[in-house]
């Protein structure tokens, strides 16, 4: 049944964009699996079989948005996302990620291609990298960013593979610090975009620091 359960996912992040251009909700969370930052435009990857959130994005973009960011702090680089949107200015894709790490791509000088030039922000970070280190670029490097670009709509690949407690990766990042991290966004929707967020989950893989992320994330965005 995966197929079906990613088709799901994928409908669940556009219905979140549907909600908020119906005026039916101004934040959204969509608790999905598989997730889908990996999943490029021809192939399954890294325990994606669709791009959840790229999806979202697009369907934005269909909608008649013109300025839309996918904010990805999870802790793999979101190379499915980024490859998707490379070359299209309506699209700013930031991601903060461990690097060097799975899947290999996310260096800094990555920053988009044709028209899309200077709309990827990476922000590749060592192992280790703790809250400070995490509220430290989204202060001198993310919101300055994203307060450039003026979005019309704040999408969130909402990784939690940051955490200390997970075993697939090699962060410090604490719950609290997840929580910080989604209120420094809201406060960038708010700012620019009547509000307006969709969060997508991503990767995760401590249960325990998964629910505490989620939970902590859906009291912010309430």
């Amino acid at each position: 049944d995966s197929r079906d359960v990613a088709l799901l996912a994928a409908g669940a992040a556009i219905g979140g964009v549907e909600a908020i251009v119906q005026s039916r909700a101004t934040r959204v969370m969509a608790l999905v699996r598989p997730p889908g930052h990996h999943a490029e435009r021809d192939r399954a990857m890294g325990f994606c079989l669709y791009n959840n959130v790229a999806a979202a994005a697009a369907h934005a973009l269909s909608l008649g948005m013109e300025r839309v960011v996918v904010m990805d702090y999870d802790v793999h680089h979101g190379n499915g996302t980024q490859w998707m949107f490379y070359e299209d200015p309506r699209v700013l894709y930031v991601s903060t990620h461990q690097y060097p790490f799975y899947p290999g791509t996310g260096a800094a000088e990555d920053v988009g291609r044709g028209k899309g030039a200077g709309f990827t922000l990476n922000v590749p970070l060592e192992a280790g990298s703790t809250d400070g280190d995490y509220a430290e670029v989204f202060k001198t490097l993310v919101i300055p960013v994203i307060d450039q670009f003026r979005p019309e709509l704040m999408l969130i690949s909402a990784g939690y593979d940051a955490h200390e407690r997970d075993p697939l990766a090699r962060m410090r990042v604490s719950t609290a610090g997840y929580a910080g991290l989604t209120k420094t966004l809201c406060d960038a929707a708010d700012r620019h975009c009547h509000g307006r967020v969709v969060a997508v989950t991503e990767g995760g893989y401590d249960l325990a620091a998964l629910k505490a992320c989620l939970e902590s994330a859906m009291a912010v965005l309430d």
